[in-house]
């Protein structure tokens, strides 16, 4: 049975599709019956500058949309580190892009630092950083369905990202599977 509440941030710079990653995962989770608020900050900088998603997530009524303490955070720059952190949860799920990102605080979190960013180059495009983060987020939570956001992925890509999301979708579910499967091994 899922939380009754779960709060999260996708945090990083204008131009990394937090937003995007962010209505994807609202769509898809409503897909599934829940109720969604998605709120979002970014400084007048178009890229660059600090911006966040996030989102509340409630099995009910949504009774206050705007999030208090995180419980996951996904990081895709390091300058969201500092806005984001001290509104942390004891112990929430931090993913962070090792490369954007390497640098964490202490604090009682679990971390997972992930090659995100290097894992989207790699597949041919950086522009599918948040997509790969998206997966990631959703392999170590169970959030939502994967079923769900490939249904919502497939929906709202431009026909000629679609192979590209999918495939970034599918290596987000990878990278978080890795270092389950190598601590298990």
């Amino acid at each position: 049975m899922p939380k009754s509440r779960i709060e999260l941030r996708f945090g990083g710079t204008g131009g990394q599709g937090l937003v995007l990653s962010a209505k994807l995962l609202a769509d898809a989770l409503a897909l599934e019956g829940r109720h969604v608020a998605q709120s979002q900050t970014y400084e007048p900088t178009s890229r660059g500058g600090f911006c966040n998603a996030d989102l509340v997530v409630a099995s009910g009524e949504v009774d206050y949309p705007l999030p208090i303490a995180f419980d996951h955070l996904v990081l895709l720059d390091s300058i969201a580190v500092k806005p984001s952190w001290p509104r942390l949860k004891a112990g929430a799920l931090v993913i962070a892009d090792t490369r954007l990102c390497p640098d964490l605080p202490d604090g009682d979190v679990v971390p997972h630092r992930l090659p995100l960013s290097r894992t989207a180059i790699e597949l041919g495009s950086e522009r599918v950083t948040n997509i790969v983060a998206l997966g990631a987020l959703i392999e170590l939570t169970g959030i939502c369905k994967p079923k769900s956001i490939e249904q919502v992925v497939r929906a709202s890509s431009p026909r000629g990202f679609l192979d590209l999301n999918l495939d970034a979708l599918a290596a987000g579910y990878a990278l978080a599977k890795a270092p389950v499967a190598a601590a298990a091994s």
